[in-house]
């Protein structure tokens, strides 16, 4: 089965539990090369934390059912 992944690097995220956390920003991707192996992505919270999540939408564990939620740079001043 192939993975659906969730984020890239780069992309700005938040806890939708855990607000004390601040924004984020994945800074790291990482991949196993092996048959059902798991992808993970590091991010780095305002807080000061790096934390790692699973990042395969196939899988129960991975970080959007968890609560991280990509945050959409509006652009309110444009059209």
């Amino acid at each position: 089965m192939n993975k659906r992944l969730f984020l890239k690097t780069g992309d700005k995220v938040m806890h939708i539990n855990y607000f004390s956390w601040g924004t984020g920003e994945v800074v790291e991707e990482k991949h196993s090369t092996l048959p059902g192996g798991c992808c993970l992505v590091r991010i780095l919270f305002q807080d000061g934390n790096a934390r790692s999540f699973i990042n395969d939408l196939n899988n129960h564990s991975c970080c959007y059912y968890t609560g991280i939620r990509l945050i959409h740079e509006q652009r309110i001043w444009e059209n």
